[in-house]
């Protein structure tokens, strides 16, 4: 009778040691002081923004360190919810128009294949890398004939060009991230190919379209150039063109000007806010299990 060999039995795992555990937690907190640091700079200008925004304005009699004094002013004495409103219709109108645009024109680039959409795309990139400054002149030569100019249907046609080509470019990178597979398993159960696109595609590219937007959105909602050139009445300014008359030849209100910066940045602030926990990528890992 022959006895089986015994085997080894592994060696128990060992907890770290006290050292290494005590050199990854240093290096934790060097990193989140490092962090930290970059994040306190970058919103530096941000947070003297909001602080000069709520202190009394030069000259005021208020004497407290807090006071609503430079908003109830700015609310009081100038046009701000006018300019709110035209800067909002404009960044929503490009918005819209852009990702409506752009969401088949980058299914086209993503899916198709031929030297009509190859050219398509290489014209895009040529206008994506030209800055918009470069057409603003022959644009407002064209626009003034057209009765376009001092007008928000102008100035949002403008951004709509400006911004269609790099959202077309988002989206089509987007959509090559959703593999062809499920279209063709629709396509199998009866569903066209606009059906496919959008049962499909487009219910699985919200974060790529949310991304998009929000891109369209922020060109809209800060530009100031483009828009200094377009509007020139009261009516229909924006409130980066609204904010130069708090700038005079001699004096400069600068508590008007962080109350409405401060207004400026609650829009973004709460799109983002609102939108966040849409960018999140992986929703169609599962789809394919099992094929």
């Amino acid at each position: 009778m022959t006895l089986a060999p015994q085997t080894a039995a592994p060696p128990a795992l060992q907890p770290p040691t006290t050292g290494t555990s005590a050199r990854a937690s240093r290096s934790q907190w060097w990193r989140f002081a490092v962090l930290l640091v970059i994040t306190l700079l970058a919103m530096a200008p941000v947070l003297a923004t909001v602080l000069l925004a709520f202190r009394p304005a030069a000259g005021s009699s208020e004497s407290s360190l807090f006071t609503l004094e430079n908003f109830a002013r700015v609310f009081r004495d100038t046009d701000v919810l006018r300019w709110l409103a035209n800067s909002l219709l404009v960044a929503c109108s490009t918005v819209v128009v852009s990702v409506v645009v752009a969401a088949p024109a980058g299914y086209v680039l993503s899916r198709g294949r031929g030297k009509v959409v190859g050219g398509f795309s290489l014209l895009l990139f040529v206008f994506q890398s030209l800055p918009v400054i470069t057409s603003v002149i022959p644009l407002f030569i064209l626009f003034s004939r057209m009765g376009l100019v001092d007008n928000l249907l102008g100035l949002t046609i403008v951004y709509v060009g400006s911004t269609i080509s790099v959202t077309t470019w988002m989206m089509a990178a987007y959509f090559d991230s959703i593999p062809a597979s499920l279209e063709e398993a629709a396509w199998v159960d009866g569903l066209s190919v606009f059906g496919s696109f959008s049962r499909i595609v487009l219910r699985n590219s919200y974060p790529g379209i949310l991304s998009a937007a929000v891109f369209a959105f922020l060109l809209a909602w800060n530009d100031y150039l483009v828009a200094l050139v377009f509007l020139h009445s009261d009516a229909v300014l924006n409130l980066p063109v609204g904010l130069q008359n708090f700038f005079q030849q001699n004096a400069t209100d600068w508590g008007g000007v962080m109350a409405v910066a401060v207004i400026m940045l609650l829009p973004p602030c709460i799109v983002f806010a609102a939108l966040h926990r849409y960018f999140s990528v992986g929703g169609i890992g599962g789809a394919l299990a099992g094929r």
